[in-house]
């Protein structure tokens, strides 16, 4: 997009350069000829001013007497009606251009000069229309990539963040761009953002009400069949060992769709090398610690796999460890532990920890330790039980968090 962008602004900026620079050489070009004619009459008016005091003082014309006011190279001709020429200075050539009037005795004075002047005062004259004309197409060039620059990149932030939000990343973003459209398109991705995130969040509760209470029903049902399954009705019995088959399936259609939902959520996870994706991890955050003076440490066996969405880990462990740069302080140590059949993944620090009466709570949307929004860590736990894992809270303090992710080898 920004290379069509850049080439519809340059044409534009062309044809208006050129639309105006070619008339321009033009008015240029006949400008400097009527200069050079203009400064030719205006020497050929004074020699003929000398000529005239010339005649009337002797009563003749001698050419030879103004000779020195004749430039290398020109010529001065002066001729009366039916008799030749009379001149001075260089021959005559096709190659002069001439001024001339009517003078004394009603003869003409004709003052002729190289064309060579007049040729270089016109190229150099198209010359400067030219290099204005480059200049012009560099000076918009420059804008043009600047412009294209402002409106790509902002797009580009913007379809990555729309991409991201496709993944199951609902964090919003303060950043604006000054662009009326473009911070449109922002708000809108945040407020989307933020009523999705809430939405799955209500199924997800939902979902998690229903199950649990159709499980305790369901158990207390069965324990009461099994009550009845000793009857000693023979008929009873054999309607109670009926309702207890039909209840066993229900039992088990109920865990197979809530298995089914948890297989959909994670149907986007894919095996990823744990090494590869904690050293982009370290990466990414390497600068920030480094300007707090603290240092993030990777503990991770080769080879290790699991099955999750990249971006979901990153944001999910991005979460954790910005939460360690604000509230913690010390070495972050980041552990990997490849227990069957899930991967274990522990980022700890040496802060205070969390406070006493908010561990059962932390990862509750809009509870929060600090001034935050208390979205974070929510969110980080949503994107993990997104792939099949789960995020807890291991110890309050200092504080220890674990991810659980599925291990690839045993999927």
């Amino acid at each position: 997009m920004r290379l069509r962008l850049l080439r519809s602004i340059v044409l534009v900026i062309v044809a208006t350069v050129l639309a105006l620079g070619l008339p321009l050489g033009i008015v240029s070009w006949r400008l400097v000829d009527d200069l050079v004619h203009s400064s030719i009459t205006a020497q050929l008016e004074s020699i003929n001013a000398s000529l005239n005091a010339q005649q009337m003082g002797s009563g003749s014309i001698d050419l030879n007497q103004v000779a020195v006011a004749i430039p290398a190279g020109w010529r001065l001709e002066y001729q009366l009606a039916g008799q030749p020429p009379v001149a001075v200075g260089a021959p005559a050539s096709e190659h002069m251009v001439n001024s001339y009037l009517t003078s004394v005795s009603d003869g003409t004075l004709t003052l002729y000069s190289p064309n060579t002047q007049l040729r270089n005062e016109q190229f150099l004259a198209i010359g400067l229309v030219l290099l204005a004309v480059l200049i012009s197409i560099v000076v918009g060039v420059g804008v043009a990539l600047i412009t294209a620059r402002r409106l790509t990149n902002p797009l580009s932030e913007l379809a990555n963040r729309a991409a991201r939000l496709g993944a199951g990343d609902f964090r919003t973003f303060k950043q604006r761009y000054q662009v009326a459209e473009l911070d449109r398109v922002a708000d809108v991705l945040d407020s989307s953002a933020s009523d999705i995130s809430e939405l799955l969040r209500r199924e997800r509760d939902l979902a998690s009400d229903i199950s649990h209470q159709l499980r305790t029903r369901l158990t207390g049902l069965q324990l009461r069949l099994d009550e009845l399954a000793e009857h000693p009705d023979a008929a009873v019995r054999t309607e109670v060992t009926a309702a207890l088959e039909q209840t066993d399936r229900l039992v088990n259609i109920v865990n197979d769709l809530l298995a089914n939902a948890r297989s959909q959520r994670a149907a986007g996870a894919a095996e990823i090398v744990l090494t590869a994706e904690l050293a982009e991890i370290e990466n990414e955050w390497s600068a920030s610690y480094s300007a707090a003076g603290r240092v993030v440490r990777i503990e991770c066996p080769d080879g290790v796999t699991v099955r999750a969405t990249g971006v979901r880990l990153r944001e999910a462990l991005g979460v954790l460890l910005d939460n360690a740069l604000s509230h913690g302080a010390g070495e972050v140590l980041i552990r990997v532990r490849p227990d069957h059949p899930l991967v274990l993944v522990e980022i700890s620090d040496q802060g205070p920890g969390i406070p006493e009466g908010l561990a059962g709570h932390i990862f509750d949307r809009g509870v929060s330790g600090a001034s935050s929004s208390g979205l974070g860590l929510a969110l980080a736990r949503a994107f993990i039980e997104a792939d099949g894992g789960r995020l807890e809270l291991r110890r309050a303090r200092p504080p220890v968090f674990g991810a659980f992710l599925v291990n690839a080898v045993t999927d």
